[in-house]
């Protein structure tokens, strides 16, 4: 109810010539009519946000059509806001943003549809229903990709499409919500797509990222509450700067911490699996999971190749690259002699979650059944490859053949290479140097080789922990020596030691990259047994070619598999070797194997089971879902905090501080608020309108008066007792949705001032 304090009742004529300066002058701080309304600056902003977003996926997909797709998309969005809105500036502001918004859906359904299957669409960008079938078998595709790889996933068409229409979707809200002047959800939309590719891919904190979004969270603040008439013609951006600044530090902090799974899908996907040798965080992941499954007669898999890899340049071993064929025209002549005894062998298997361009299949294979055309053989190496389909899904049949020459036999072939090794790679004196002192007391090929085989297996230790500490994580000329040096190492580090120290011996050599033999499961199809394949028995293993005999593989890695030997046959004289019993396959290893044996404290406690079923550690999860939820409480918390300092100094007496309080909490519960109004008439109106506490508010407002106009500073007590009783009668007053909202999105940080000050946020 209206009240009238001694001071007002008692303030001089000079005095109130004062107060009308004052009031004068704070009301020139704003503005006094309606800004000119932009057009291209929240378009760019809305573009901006959209690439600010986009970033992170770029460092989990490898560069492809998807860039391209994705920026046409996001540039042809903003395009097509700006010209239907300058075109419709006239119109009533509803119509403008429904006709901006269904421009913008068809222009970015005819784009993508012009990208990814214009060939099937009328016109190239009206969908048929044969598009809408593309769409479908690549958007099953993608999500196939994405929860069955790692980073960085390939540019395949169909993540092009999942892509572009994603992100789509992300430039025509994110162009709403700026021209809305929407700039917190805006944000807060930016982060958590960009957040995404960080927070479920392996990697560290992007801080170059955070620190462009900390800018362009600065900025359309600033552009958000300068579109306000009556917002001030100076804007301080330190609301929008603690906002970047907490943001940034938190994510900057956290971040690092958060074990991040190695795959989209978390510990439930499998791996993507290229020829680069990069091994090593599939290997370390902490909870393998199955990728394959393969059928072969007996208790015994083989090993699965999926890529060679012939060349070394000092860095790296390059995959090879040789001429591919049609299935159809088969894998080739044999590499081996008639005097060579071979078994004709059948190999089922079925891909789960492995993405690749290669197909694992036995070696040496000679024939394919059940797999699209769209697959090639490479008969240099008889893998098999595709530059447009993937593996996961498959489900095929191999022919191949065991090779298995006597002991005689292979002693009496030569590894020699035909042509020289060439000068690309200047390796460091100890890989020959051991080389040489290891196989001296050899007096053949296969034997210097079988001695290199038995000192990796018996002076060395298989880990995969001890690379990475010691910072020789790959097969470079330097990280071999350092593997020599250190001793221990993992199926890489064993694999390109043994092929550079076979090559300096002056054989011809090469790394293969593939798949151990599975576990033999309680599981048969037909009469073949089942065998299941993790993602941690993904090798490496060093071949070694032999005239008349072929690519012989060899098992050096310490701890794995079953070293590779040949039994001499019955008629040692002969010269034919033939022999008159089983001899073992050529293959670096005979048995089934479940893979490395991984450093685990407590492997002791399962010594001799078979383990427990291995756990999903929560870990990832719960620390991704805090961080999300932290992004989003974020402005609550930044006003938790603000509202606190406020109570503080309203407590010792600060009277503008409780009004400041006062006005904040009515901007957030969205109750109509103007500056216009005295403290007097805001205080009626309350009481009246919101049924809020007379006493409470009365000593408010008399302090803030008192703080405005009395001639001597007096003490005002304490005005947080008081000002929290406001408060709490005004929350009481709306509904919990408003409740709600208030917290979540606090509209007191952005909106400016003025009479009915309009939703910034």
């Amino acid at each position: 109810m209206p009240f009238r304090s001694d001071s007002e009742a008692a303030m001089p004529g000079r005095e109130q010539r004062a107060r009308d300066d004052r009031s004068s002058r704070a009301t020139s701080w704003h503005r006094e009519d309606e800004p000119p309304t932009r057009r291209l600056l929240p378009g760019a902003l809305a573009a901006a946000a959209a690439f600010v977003a986009l970033w992170p996926f770029t460092s989990v997909i490898e560069p492809g059509a998807w860039s391209l797709s994705v920026t046409l998309v996001v540039v042809a969005t903003a395009l097509t806001g700006i010209a239907v809105r300058t075109a419709l500036q006239h119109r009533a502001s509803w119509m403008q943003e429904a006709v901006t918004f269904l421009a913008q859906l068809v222009v970015a359904a005819g784009l993508v549809t012009l990208m990814v299957a214009g060939d099937t669409a009328l016109f190239g960008v009206a969908p048929t229903p044969a598009t809408w079938s593309i769409f479908g078998s690549l958007a099953e595709r993608a999500w196939e990709e994405i929860a069955f790889g790692s980073a960085p996933l390939d540019a395949t068409p169909g993540l092009q499409l999942v892509l572009s229409a994603g992100f789509a979707g992300v430039a025509i809200a994110l162009d709403q919500l700026v021209a809305q002047r929407n700039a917190l959800l805006a944000v807060l939309l930016t982060g958590v797509i960009g957040a995404v590719p960080m927070i479920v891919t392996v990697g560290g904190a992007n801080v170059v990222w955070f620190v462009l979004l900390g800018v362009l969270t600065l900025m359309l603040f600033q552009y958000t509450a300068r579109q306000h008439p009556q917002a001030p013609t100076r804007t301080s951006p330190s609301i929008a700067a603690g906002i970047g600044v907490v943001a940034l530090a938190a994510t900057v902090i956290l971040a690092p911490g958060v074990p991040i799974s190695a795959s989209w899908a978390g510990a439930g996907a499998g791996v993507t699996v290229n020829a680069s040798l990069r091994l090593g965080d599939d290997l370390r992941r902490p909870a393998p999971v199955e990728v394959l499954t393969v059928a072969a007669e007996g208790e015994v898999a083989p090993y699965l190749r999926l890529a060679t890899l012939s060349r070394f340049d000092g860095r790296i071993w390059h995959p090879d690259e040789s001429e591919v064929r049609p299935q159809t025209e088969g894998f080739g002549d044999p590499d081996w002699s008639d005097a060579i005894e071979t078994e004709d062998r059948l190999t089922s298997v079925r891909i789960i979650r492995m993405s690749s361009s290669w197909l694992p299949v036995p070696y040496p294979a000679t024939r394919l059944r059940g797999v699209p055309s769209a697959w090639q053989v490479m008969p240099d190496n008889r893998t098999v490859v595709s530059e447009s389909s993937d593996a996961v899904g498959n489900d095929y049949t191999v022919s191949s053949v065991a090779v298995t020459p006597t002991l005689e036999q292979i002693r009496a072939a030569s590894a020699a290479a035909t042509t020289p090794a060439g000068d690309d790679a200047d390796l460091p004196p100890v890989v020959g140097a051991l080389a040489t002192e290891v196989t001296a007391a050899a007096s053949s090929d296969y034997d210097r080789l079988i001695a290199l085989q038995n000192w990796f297996r018996s002076d060395f230790t298989y880990s995969l922990d001890t690379p990475v500490e010691e910072g020789f994580d790959g097969t470079g000329a330097e990280a071999v020596a350092d593997f020599l040096e250190e001793r221990s190492g993992y199926c890489i580090h064993f694999a390109g030691a043994f092929a550079l120290m076979a090559q300096e011996l002056g054989m011809q050599v090469r790394i293969v990259v593939g798949y151990l033999p599975g576990v033999l499961t309680d599981q048969e199809r037909g009469d073949e047994s089942v065998f299941s394949v993790s993602s941690d028995q993904l090798h490496s293993w060093p071949e070694v070619f032999f005239q008349g005999v072929g690519w012989v593989p060899f098992e050096p890695t310490a701890s794995l598999g079953v070293p590779t030997r040949f039994l001499p046959g019955a008629n040692t004289g002969t010269g034919t070797g033939t022999p008159t019993a089983p001899a073992p396959t050529a293959e670096p290893g005979a048995a089934p194997t479940s893979g490395p044996e991984l450093e685990r404290g407590d492997a002791e406690d399962d010594a001799g089971a078979t383990g427990p079923l291995r756990r999903l550690d929560p870990t990832p999860i719960a620390l991704g879902v805090a961080g999300a939820v932290l992004i989003v409480l974020l402005p609550a918390l930044i006003r938790q905090a603000r509202r606190s300092v406020r109570l503080r100094r309203a407590r010792d007496g600060d009277a503008m501080a409780a009004w400041s309080e006062l006005r904040d909490t009515l901007l957030d519960l969205r109750i109509p608020v103007s500056d216009a109004d005295t403290p007097r008439v805001r205080a009626a109106n309350l009481t009246r309108e919101r049924r809020i506490d007379g006493d409470a508010m009365r000593r408010v407002t008399i302090a803030v008066e008192r703080a405005n106009y009395a001639r001597n500073a007096t003490d005002a007590g304490d005005l947080a007792a008081p000002l929290t009783e406001i408060l709490r009668d005004l929350h009481r007053s709306v509904d919990g949705r408003a409740r709600l909202v208030a917290v979540l999105i606090p509209r007191s940080l952005i909106a400016g001032r003025g009479a009915d000050a309009p939703v910034l946020a």
